[in-house]
């Protein structure tokens, strides 16, 4: 995964100016940097969702992306919210993701009604459940304790193995915890 000379600005003010990071393909990184230094914008623009004023991005295809919001359909439980990525005919495999996160698969409440590191599982569940290249987390231990933390990044390091993954963090014990290797933003 690659950018090379990325430029992106909103309005007048550059963002990145001939940006270059290159991270190691099949293996974890980090990308860490103050707030407001654009780790979200990076990983929109290599997801597709944003459009570099200039530059060259390689991103291995497909992506699967935790995104700092859960982005639920809250009147769905855990299951019924992997369903609409991966479809019906896997319930075992769904049933086996969301235990592993420690989530009830049985369950039918609707996710509007669980806690925020409930929801935060199914999210990082959901990006899991389909087939991807490069896995792209944005923030995906927020409101989780540090057990869940624990017991997602060992989920997410069990399911990517051999894949490109690039976690966004503020938390180097997280980056420690998943063996990333860190590249920093400036500011």
């Amino acid at each position: 995964m690659e950018v090379r000379g990325l430029v992106k600005r909103f309005g007048g003010k550059a963002l990145f100016e001939g940006l270059s990071l290159s991270f190691p393909e099949g293996r974890v990184s980090c990308l860490s940097g103050p707030s407001g230094s654009g780790k979200t914008t990076l990983l929109r623009l290599l997801m597709g969702l944003e459009t570099p004023d200039a530059g060259t991005i390689l991103c291995p295809r497909p992506v699967s992306c935790v995104f700092q919001e859960d982005r639920l359909v809250e009147a769905l439980g855990a299951a019924g919210n992997l369903r609409l990525v991966c479809g019906r005919g896997r319930d075992g495999e769904i049933a086996a993701l969301l235990t592993a996160l420690g989530l009830d698969p049985a369950s039918r409440e609707p996710v509007a009604r669980w806690s925020g590191g409930m929801k935060r599982r199914v999210a990082i569940a959901r990006a899991l459940a389909v087939p991807f290249a490069a896995l792209l987390l944005d923030e995906p231990f927020a409101g989780l304790d540090l057990e869940n933390t624990q017991r997602a990044a060992q989920v997410i390091l069990d399911m990517s193995k051999g894949k490109t993954v690039l976690l966004v963090t503020h938390e180097p014990a997280q980056a420690a915890l998943m063996g990333a290797q860190i590249f920093s933003l400036p500011g």
